[in-house]
C-alpha cells in the first residue's frame, strides 16, 4: 500500500511506522490514524516481522496530538465508532507482536496516547510528554485516562491530566512513563538493540507474555495466576519450547519457528 502520511519500512524482523508530517509536528489527523491502522495490520500479518516500531519524522516531534481543525467539527458518535483513534490504539496494545515507541521529541495528546499503547517506550533526551486536552474542554479520549493511570498510578496521572503540564524525558523516566532516555542521535540505535533482544526470544512466548501481563493486570491475583498457568501449559506443547530447551542444553542459539 502507498501511504501519504506515513513511511513504512521492514528489515531484519522489524517493521517501522514513521508518522511523516513534520511540517505540523506529525499531528494525527483522521487520514493519518486510518493509515496507521492499515500499516499496523500489514506488519501484524507479516510472519517475518517480530517487532513493530512507531516513531515520527524529523527531530522535533513523535506526534503532537490530534489535528485541532478536525476536532472543531467532531461529533459525539465519532468517539465510539470502529476505527477511531482509541480503537486503533487498543488494537496496537493487543498486538501479538512486541511494539516499541521511539519518541523523538514532542509526544502530546494523541501522540502520548499512541506511545502509551506500545509495550516499551524509549525517548530521546529532547522528548516532551503532555496531555493538554482539558485546555480544549475535552479529555484524553484515546486511552489516556486509563493507560496513564495504570502506568503511573492515580495521583501522578491525575496531576498530568488536570494540569496539562508537559514533562521532560528525564522526568518521564523517573516516574516510569519511559524505560530509556538516550541522546537523539542514538535513539534508533538503542531501539534496534532493544528490538534485537526481543527478536531473539520465542515469538509464541512473546505473544503469551504480552497476553498474560495485559490481561492479568486487570483482574484479581488468582485469576491472573490462572491465565499465567494456562499460557504456560500452551507453551509447553510447542515446538519452540523443545527447540529453546535443546539449544540451551547444547549451548547454541535457538532457531525458533513460531510453532
Amino acid at each position: 500500500m502507498n501511504y501519504v502520511n506515513l513511511i513504512v519500512k521492514k528489515g531484519n524482523g522489524i517493521g517501522f511506522i514513521t508518522i511523516n508530517r513534520p511540517e505540523v509536528r506529525n499531528a494525527l489527523n483522521n487520514e493519518t490514524v486510518t493509515e496507521i491502522l492499515s500499516a499496523f495490520e500489514e506488519l501484524e500479518n507479516d510472519q517475518d516481522i517480530g517487532v513493530i516500531v512507531f516513531t515520527g519524522a524529523g527531530e522535533k516531534a513523535f506526534a503532537a496530538g490530534a489535528d485541532i481543525n478536525q476536532l472543531t467539527t467532531r461529533k459525539a458518535i465519532e468517539a465510539l465508532k470502529t476505527g477511531s483513534m482509541g480503537d486503533v490504539y487498543r488494537r496496537i496494545e493487543n498486538s501479538k507482536k512486541a511494539t516499541i515507541a521511539a519518541i523523538n521529541g514532542f509526544a502530546l495528546g494523541g501522540g502520548s496516547e499512541l506511545a502509551m499503547s506500545c509495550d516499551i517506550r524509549m525517548a530521546s533526551d529532547n522528548a516532551k510528554f503532555g496531555l493538554p486536552e482539558l485546555n480544549l474542554s475535552v479529555i484524553p479520549g484515546a486511552g489516556g485516562t486509563q493507560r496513564l493511570t495504570r502506568i503511573l498510578g492515580k495521583g501522578r496521572a491525575m496531576n498530568m491530566i488536570l494540569t496539562g503540564e508537559m514533562i521532560s524525558a528525564s522526568e518521564a523516566k523517573a516516574i516510569g512513563l519511559v524505560t530509556d532516555v538516550v541522546p537523539l542521535e542514538g535513539l534508533m540505535d538503542a531501539v534496534l538493540e532493544k528490538a534485537e533482544k526481543i527478536l531473539a526470544k520465542g515469538p509464541l512466548a512473546v505473544a503469551m507474555a504480552k497476553l498474560v501481563v495485559n490481561r492479568g493486570f486487570e483482574v484479581d491475583m488468582d485469576t491472573g495466576l490462572l491465565i499465567e498457568s494456562l499460557a504456560q501449559a500452551f507453551l509447553y506443547t510447542t515446538e519452540d519450547k523443545v527447540e529453546g530447551t535443546k539449544a540451551f542444553l547444547e549451548k547454541r542459539q535457538p532457531s525458533f519457528s513460531g510453532n
